[in-house]
């Protein structure tokens, strides 16, 4: 297992930089420019990352590239049941053929071991509940695990002032919690979260979540996956100008890494006509968008320029 980094410096090419110190209080991330800085917009007046390749590619120019994706919504378009979200096998060429060309890792809400398992591609990194749980080749690493028993105190407490409401789902990961009210009545959404809201009173050294149908608990630390991408970027010797890392993701919790990225990489969100704000630069419609995109990156690192 590699050692967590003392520190990482990431500079951009307008001079901020963003200081990465997982000794500090719970790996705190600092930006040397004023919070405001990073503006976020409206999701649906953002440009279109096919649309702006050039730009990109220009950007990208020599530099190192890494590529992050969120998997659901991402990878896979989002489905009634999460069980039924599988990777088409064109997607999964399509990753394999660029980790051929760039170090590619798939960071994600659901446990661990069930997107690593979904994707199955040996060579890429993935990074489960929101980033608090890593592996790759030759790379391992576990945020948070001092909240395990709290987490299955929770689990516990949920089960069982949950089970009496209808289309609620709970899901165990090993850093989170995850509870699924997609198949709730309407009326009953709002009983559903006062439970949650009840046990997490319980239970205080967690927090609590959003994200697309789901109220979630976990550890409540300053961990997530903008913090996870710069791990994973110091330990795959990516801390300097020259890298230039994308993130590509739908949800709320995938701000994180588009702020995260905001001065020193790119950001791009897969809005399928979603209504809100980003903190990201540039947008993708749907999952084949995504696909298009991860093509042209191949083409501009395999010097294939056409075939974008």
């Amino acid at each position: 297992m590699n050692p967590t980094p003392k520190t990482l410096t990431i500079p951009s090419p307008d001079g901020d930089a963003v200081i990465f110190d997982p000794d500090g209080p719970v790996g705190q991330t600092a930006t040397l420019t004023r919070p405001s800085s990073i503006s976020e917009k409206d999701i649906q007046n953002l440009p279109s990352a096919l649309d702006r390749r050039s730009e990109i590619g220009r950007r990208a120019g020599k530099r190192r590239i890494a590529v992050f994706l969120d998997y659901d919504g991402t990878l896979t378009p989002i489905v009634a049941s999460p069980e039924a979200a599988n990777l088409s096998a064109p997607m999964r060429r399509t990753l394999e053929t660029l980790s051929k060309h760039a170090p590619v890792a798939v960071i994600s809400g659901r446990d661990l071991d069930d997107v690593r398992k979904r994707v199955d591609i040996p060579t890429i990194y993935y990074a489960g509940s929101h980033g608090f749980d890593i592996l790759g080749p030759d790379l391992r690493y576990r945020h948070g695990r001092e909240f395990l028993p709290a987490l299955e105190g929770a689990e516990a407490h949920l089960t069982e002032r949950l089970k009496n409401i209808g289309g609620v789902r709970i899901e165990r990961k090993t850093f989170s919690l995850a509870v699924h009210y997609r198949q709730v009545r309407e009326p009953d959404i709002g009983r559903v979260e006062a439970v949650v809201d009840a046990v997490l009173a319980m239970h205080e050294t967690l927090r609590k979540s959003g994200g697309k149908k789901i109220f979630e608990l976990q550890p409540g630390i300053e961990w997530h996956k903008g913090k996870a991408v710069l791990w994973l970027m110091e330990n795959l010797g990516l801390g300097g100008p020259e890298a230039l890392p994308f993130f590509i993701g739908d949800d709320l919790t995938d701000e994180d890494a588009f702020k995260t990225l905001a001065k020193h990489g790119i950001g791009i969100v897969v809005r399928d006509n979603e209504t809100r704000t980003t903190a990201a630069a540039y947008a993708l419609e749907n999952t084949d968008g995504t696909m298009r995109f991860l093509e042209f990156l191949i083409s501009i690192r395999s010097g294939d320029s056409q075939r974008a």
